[in-house]
């Protein structure tokens, strides 16, 4: 009897998920698009010189999603920003329409920064963001006893576990050099040696997270290939001097720091 009580609990659970499942496929295919994507009001506000301080907002009822404005990302129908690079740029709304999902985009033209930038912009860019800063590394390219390019504490930047560079194995890149600036975009430009040709990409400073993730198909200095380094670096310290970048995570389950100096 007892044994008859349990397959019978179990056959009205399974009914019951039965049932709720199908509840769920109904549901699903009674969804309904609230409006097209032609509906969707996308509208960037601005003062009257086009200046870098840009609402961003999305306006239309019954539509839920989130902006990507090239720097980050704003889980919100509308924000307002501080957009760091001059020109028309393109910024994304990402959402759903009811049934499926959508992007639209909307050009904002900026003609003058008018409102200042955070800090770390200018450290990393130099005060003439469209001309751009070039940084190297601070030391070598031989073995000097400095610390510029080391295996670190994964929870230390500066728990130096093997001073690589300062020691005796710089990378091969030791001597070359990488560039920042808002040239129309937030470019990166990196070059392995002092004659070498340039490589291109794109950059993204996190002021609030205080990380720099470079993109493109290019890393900084010193990324050696299989040093699980996927182009995200904590910043441990950025001045107009200074950059100190980390990760926690570089093979062979250690961290790995970077520090740089402008170039003279």
């Amino acid at each position: 009897m007892k044994r008859n009580n349990i397959i019978q609990g179990i056959f009205v659970a399974l009914l019951a998920l039965l049932i709720v499942s199908c509840d769920a496929i109904v549901d699903e295919q009674f969804l309904e698009n609230s409006t097209t994507v032609e509906g969707v009001e996308l509208v960037a506000t601005q003062n009257s010189a086009n200046g870098n301080t840009i609402e961003l907002s999305m306006n239309t009822p019954g539509v839920t999603g989130y902006w990507d404005y090239n720097l980050g990302v704003a889980l919100t129908n509308k924000v307002e920003i501080v957009y760091p690079i001059p020109g028309t740029s393109t910024f994304t709304f990402i959402g759903t329409l009811g049934a499926e999902f959508f992007e639209k985009t909307i050009d904002v033209t900026v003609d003058v920064l008018d409102t200042p930038l955070d800090q770390d912009w200018y450290d990393l860019v130099s005060e003439s963001t469209s001309e751009g800063k070039t940084w190297v590394f601070d030391g070598g390219p031989t073995p000097d006893g400095r610390f510029w390019w080391f295996m670190s504490d994964p929870g230390n930047p500066w728990g130096v576990w093997w001073n690589a560079a300062g020691d005796c194995c710089p990378p091969a890149d030791a001597a070359g050099r990488m560039s920042f600036d808002l040239d129309g975009a937030a470019n990166f430009t990196y070059y392995s040696g002092p004659d070498a040709d340039p490589a291109t990409g794109s950059f993204v400073l996190d002021v609030a997270n205080q990380t720099l993730t470079i993109d493109g198909g290019v890393n900084i200095l010193g990324s050696m290939e299989g040093g699980g380094n996927a182009g995200v670096f904590n910043i441990v310290e950025l001045t107009e001097d200074k950059m100190v970048l980390h990760v926690p995570d570089a093979a062979w389950a250690t961290g790995w720091t970077w520090v740089f100096v402008p170039a003279e």
